[in-house]
C-alpha cells in the first residue's frame, strides 16, 4: 500500500538522489524520476519510472509535471564540484540557479505545496562559529555555494508569494554506501575525499592528495562533518512526512555535528583496507574553508530525526565494501 502520494524527484539517478528513491520505494510511494544522467546512472533508479530530461527544457520539464499529478518535490539535480565552479562560474549558475527556477516556475503551474531542496553547507562559507547554526549568516565563499544559495533565496521567496511550504537540507560531507550493497557512488572522476581514499587503498591511484596541509586546525588539514548517505537519505524522508502533516517551511543542517580532519579520513580508510597508501600533500583547492562542522539540534528536534550510522568508520567501511565490487 502507498504511503502517500506522487513525488518528483530530480536527479533522483545520481549518488545521494537514487538513495532516496531507493528509500521512498521501500515506504511505498510512486515515485518519477527526472534526470539527465550526466552524472547519474539508470541502473542506480531502482524504484518508479524514470524519465531522461533536462531541467533547463522547461517544455519537456511541463509535460511532466501536467502528465502527473505530484503531490511533492524533491529537488536534487545540481553540479557541485567545488573547483569546478570556481573554473566554471557561469555552468553553476546555469546548471543549479537558473534550472531550479524553471523548476519552481513549473511548480507555480501545477500548483504543487511541498518541495524539498537539496543545499550544502557551502553557503555558509568560512562560518564565524563552529558548529554552525542554520541562522548563521550565510557568506558563500565559492560559485558553487553562491549558486545554491541564490536558489535557497529563490524558494524562500516563492514560499512567500504562494502556498509553498519546503525543507532546505544543507548537507555537509556526504560519505558511504547503502547496507545492502545495491548502491553507491558510481561517478567515474567523483572528488569525494572517501572514494579517492579507497582508491588508493586499492591501487587504482598512486596516492591520496591532501589539498591543504596549513589550515589553522590540529593537524593543518581541512576538518568537515561526514554523514553517511542512507542516514542523509532518510533525513529527507523525514522532511517529506514533515510538510505532509502540515509542517511550515524550514531549514536544516544535515550532518553528526562533529568533525574529521582529512588526515583523521585517510588513516581510517587506511586501517581499514590494511594498506599504508601514500598520502600526497599538495597546496589548498580554491574556495576551501578549514573547518565546518554542523549543529544539528534543530533537525532532531523539529524532525525526530535519529542518525544509524554516525561513526566515521561506518561510512569509510560501506564506500570501501562498494568500491570493491562495483568498480
Amino acid at each position: 500500500m502507498r504511503d502517500s502520494g506522487k513525488v518528483l524527484v530530480t536527479g533522483g539517478a545520481g549518488y545521494i538522489g537514487s538513495h532516496v528513491v531507493k528509500q521512498l520505494g521501500e515506504a511505498g510511494y510512486e515515485i518519477v524520476v527526472y534526470d539527465n544522467l550526466s552524472t547519474g546512472f539508470a541502473e542506480s533508479v531502482l524504484y518508479g519510472d524514470l524519465i531522461v530530461g533536462d531541467l533547463k527544457d522547461f517544455d519537456r520539464l511541463s509535460q511532466v509535471f501536467e502528465q502527473h499529478q505530484f503531490d511533492a518535490v524533491l529537488h536534487f539535480a545540481a553540479s557541485l564540484v567545488v573547483p569546478e565552479s570556481v573554473k566554471h562560474p557561469l555552468d553553476y549558475y546555469s546548471n543549479n540557479t537558473c534550472n531550479t527556477l524553471n523548476l519552481l516556475r513549473c511548480c507555480e503551474k501545477f500548483g504543487i505545496e511541498k518541495l524539498v531542496f537539496s543545499s550544502t553547507a557551502a553557503v555558509y562559507g568560512e562560518p564565524e562559529e563552529v558548529p554552525v547554526r542554520e541562522d548563521a549568516r550565510t557568506n558563500p565563499i565559492n560559485p558553487y555555494g553562491r549558486s545554491k544559495l541564490m536558489s535557497e533565496w529563490m524558494i524562500q521567496d516563492f514560499a512567500r508569494a504562494s502556498q509553498l511550504r519546503y525543507v532546505i537540507l544543507r548537507y555537509f560531507n556526504v560519505a558511504g554506501a547503502d547496507s545492502s550493497g545495491t548502491l553507491g557512488q558510481r561517478t567515474e572522476n567523483a572528488t569525494h575525499l572517501i572514494r579517492m581514499a579507497c582508491d588508493a587503498a586499492l591501487g587504482r591511484r598512486p596516492a591520496l592528495e591532501i589539498f591543504g596541509t596549513d589550515f589553522p586546525t590540529p593537524d593543518g588539514s581541512a576538518i568537515r562533518d561526514f554523514i553517511h548517505v542512507e542516514d542523509l537519505a532518510s533525513a529527507h524522508l523525514s522532511a517529506l512526512r514533515y510538510l505532509e502533516n502540515g509542517g511550515g517551511s524550514q531549514v536544516f543542517n544535515c550532518g553528526y555535528g562533529r568533525g574529521y580532519s582529512v588526515r583523521e579520513v585517510a588513516k581510517c580508510v587506511q586501517d581499514l583496507s590494511d594498506n599504508g597508501f601514500t598520502v600526497v600533500e599538495s597546496e589548498r583547492r580554491l574556495g576551501d574553508p578549514a573547518c565546518v562542522t554542523a549543529d544539528v539540534a534543530k533537525i532532531h528536534s523539529v524532525l525526530d530525526w535519529e542518525p544509524r550510522y554516525s561513526e566515521l568508520e561506518e561510512s569509510v567501511r560501506s564506500a570501501f565494501e562498494w568500491e570493491k565490487t562495483f568498480r
